[in-house]
């Protein structure tokens, strides 16, 4: 297992390359020029020039990257071109709120989807299995923003005003109070748990059908301990996939959810600095959740051998 978890830390290090190149050409090929926005539309082409001198942009591109990386490394990612704060001081705040939000979904998706599916699964082919997948359905169709607006119009501002909606709650100050997060929380993991509803049903069924759960039946083991020590565990292998990769995709930030509740996470981050040509934020935003991103992929594949002894890890 120790050789494996080493030969994946090495392997992830030519995809961290290769994220790196491309999130920096692809900043350099955006129209707009970061010196002309520091010194303001009013500066002259001297000054301009200046900016541009002392930023290194006159440099060649590879001396450029080289430059960025070793900073990055150290921690640098160089400062914003908006406020000329540290670009880790900006991307810090708003990164808590979407870890928060990103880990309360996940766990209800897991919670929903799993029951569901175990359900849906042990009793495939009756009236419940067609409900739970046509509520499933139903979720997976459903559009988040459409989502989140509906909840706020009857959970906050509607009749029934149980969670009062306070814009000033989601500001860049760690983690929050229950309030502040069911909502756009129960908006989030609803997809995420439709997913894994039915892909927890569709494992089940193909591994309650193997030889070996035959045998412990005609043994005499009971059903529940066929269903959730046998069965569950060996099925939860493409259902972890299913999980990492929702996870990582959170830590992206959701930008349509984070606007409908005006939550100052990374997602509307990384959409106002690519608006105000902030390429610093931008380049070290994505680098951040890049290496996130990868670690979880990192630890879903460790997450494989535990479940099942057959894992190959060669």
């Amino acid at each position: 297992m120790f050789t494996f978890i080493i030969r994946r830390i090495i392997q992830t290090i030519p995809v961290l390359i290769g994220v790196t190149v491309l999130v920096f050409m692809l900043m350099h090929l955006i129209p707009g020029d970061p010196a002309q926005i520091i010194a303001g539309e009013s500066a002259s082409e001297q000054q301009v020039e200046q900016m541009r001198e002392r930023l290194g942009l006159n440099d060649p591109l590879p001396v450029q990257y080289f430059k960025y990386i070793g900073n990055a490394v150290q921690g640098d990612l160089g400062s914003s071109v908006r406020n000329g704060r540290p670009v880790m001081d900006e991307i810090k705040g708003r990164f808590w709120i979407t870890v928060e939000l990103a880990v309360y979904s996940t766990i209800l998706s897991i919670f929903i989807g799993l029951f569901a599916g175990i359900i849906s699964a042990t009793r495939h082919y009756t009236f419940t299995d067609v409900s739970i997948m046509i509520v499933a359905l139903f979720g997976l169709s459903m559009p988040n923003f459409w989502l989140g607006l509906m909840l706020i119009q009857w959970f906050s501002i509607g009749n029934i005003s149980w969670i009062p909606f306070d814009t000033s709650w989601f500001s860049p100050s760690g983690w929050g109070s229950w309030q502040q997060n069911v909502l756009p929380v129960i908006t989030l993991g609803t997809g995420g748990a439709a997913i894994i509803a039915r892909m927890t049903r569709s494992s089940m069924l193909e591994v309650i059908g193997q030889d070996y759960i035959r045998t412990a039946r005609a043994k005499g083991v009971k059903e529940r301990v066929i269903i959730y020590r046998h069965a569950l565990k060996n099925a939860l292998i493409p259902v972890v996939t299913i999980v990492g990769l929702q996870f990582g995709s959170l830590l992206g930030g959701t930008v349509l959810t984070e606007t409908v509740f005006s939550i100052n996470g990374m997602g509307r981050l990384i959409i106002d600095a690519i608006r105000a040509r902030d390429f610093p934020v931008v380049q070290g935003a994505v680098l951040i959740i890049s290496l996130l991103f990868v670690l979880v992929n990192l630890i879903v594949d460790i997450s494989y051998r535990y479940l099942n002894k057959r894992v190959d890890l060669d």
